[in-house]
């Protein structure tokens, strides 16, 4: 069912835009003695998830018992990331999510349904687990609130994978994105419908159908005058339809279809948000497609400090590297720890440009040169290369820089890059 949407490629939905429509559907849900909400975490700070929330508990008050951020494999939120992030929510009201010791198994996708989706290339079963507190039946609604936006393992973020991965359980998530990581994700990326995204269609109808879940969708922007991210969509409802609609406004809005392919693409991570490469990565990800072979992918990544935000799939990273699919394989199948922890295989097979393009990741003091190039990738100090690529001087799209052509993408994580020859729909 879907209780509201609204939004188009120029739309603009404006702060007072949204509290109204809050307003509105919650009036028609009627009364509710006690809610929760899921909003993600602070790296995704951008979705606009954090001021609706803070309306949510504005509307609610009392009744908004829990705010339990969708924390999937990162670190929790510290204190001043919640308050940057929801304003004026109780910081009384958070619970942070384990997803390795949090979760209650509600039921098992079985590998029969696994390998037909994915086209026979795996045949095992998924627990699908939630964080316990989603069966807490005394919760007479649950807000899922957050941005549709393309995403490398699931194709477009949000919805169910934020309650499956974002609450949920090593199992589902580890053998989910390795699902994902087989399949393709130059297969993937962008579309509403994948493998993965059938996985978690199918747990969600077969083992959720009495939890109360609504989901808060956004579509985001940079708006091209004021160069300030905007909501071009909003979207409230509790089925796939609700989300397919989003996705087509995210995949018209975020899909950036460059017209040649880029020699030199130099990507920036902000320091509040990209910490890691488990996140950083992105500037991998959603540049893969539109970079040419034989290309430089240049992160700037000033604030990198550690690999994984989990300690076990940190000492992955660091022990396998971002190597390629076919080394990436080999290990996970000779390898227990891999094949405990098939999310960081995953990771490692989407952080490799399989040799196709060259990747300098460029952090500051946080991270060694040896440490940098013990995963696989070539090290330039943040200093250094931000000389040469100032990144106040520089502009979203086509820059030339001392003679230079480059591409350069101010914030990977909000939007998907290409070019035709590589995407094909």
């Amino acid at each position: 069912m879907i209780y509201f949407e609204r939004g188009s490629k120029t739309d603009v939905i404006t702060a007072e835009d949204t509290r109204a429509i809050l307003g509105q559907v919650f009036d028609k849900m009627g009364k509710k003695n006690r809610v929760l909400a899921i909003p993600p975490d602070f790296t995704r700070f951008n979705s606009y998830a954090g001021p609706i929330t803070e309306m949510v508990n504005d509307y609610y008050g009392d009744t908004l018992t829990d705010v339990m951020p969708a924390l999937g494999t990162h670190s929790p939120m510290t204190p001043e990331q919640i308050k940057t992030m929801f304003g004026s929510v109780p910081e009384s009201k958070f619970r942070v999510h384990d997803w390795r010791n949090d979760v209650v198994t509600v039921g098992t996708v079985p590998g029969d349904y696994v390998k037909k989706v994915s086209e026979g290339r795996l045949d095992y079963s998924l627990d699908a687990q939630v964080n316990k507190l989603l069966l807490d039946q005394s919760f007479d609604l649950i807000l899922s609130i957050g941005q549709v936006v393309p995403h490398e393992v699931i194709g477009m973020a949000n919805y169910t994978k934020n309650i499956f991965v974002g609450v949920g359980g090593s199992d589902f998530i580890n053998k989910s994105h390795f699902i994902g990581a087989s399949y393709g994700m130059e297969r993937i990326m962008g579309r509403a419908k994948s493998p993965v995204r059938d996985v978690f269609e199918y747990a969600k109808v077969n083992f959720l159908q009495n939890v109360p879940i609504v989901y808060v969708l956004t579509v985001r922007a940079k708006d091209e005058k004021s160069g300030e991210m905007v909501t071009r969509g909003l979207y409230i409802g509790d089925d796939f339809e609700c989300f397919q609609k989003a996705a087509d406004l995210s995949l018209a809005t975020n899909f950036i279809m460059v017209e040649k392919q880029i020699k030199k693409c130099v990507v920036y991570l902000d320091p509040e948000e990209f910490k890691s490469t488990w996140l950083g990565n992105k500037s991998v990800y959603r540049t893969r497609m539109a970079i040419a072979d034989g290309g430089e992918l240049v992160v700037l990544a000033p604030a990198l400090k550690e690999f994984g935000e989990d300690k076990t799939i940190d000492g992955l990273i660091r022990k396998y590297g971002y190597k390629g699919t076919p080394h990436t394989l080999e290990c996970t199948n000779a390898n227990a720890d891999l094949q405990a922890n098939l999310g960081a295989s995953a990771h490692l097979i989407h952080g490799s440009s399989e040799g196709r393009f060259t990747i300098t990741y460029c952090p500051g003091d946080g991270v060694s040169k040896e440490e940098i190039e013990g995963v696989g990738f070539n090290w330039c100090h943040y200093d250094d290369m931000v000389k040469k690529y100032p990144v106040d001087q520089l502009k979203d799209g086509w820059n030339t820089v001392n003679g230079e052509e480059i591409y350069y993408i101010s914030n990977p994580a909000l939007g998907l890059w290409a070019h035709p020859d590589r995407f094909k729909d």
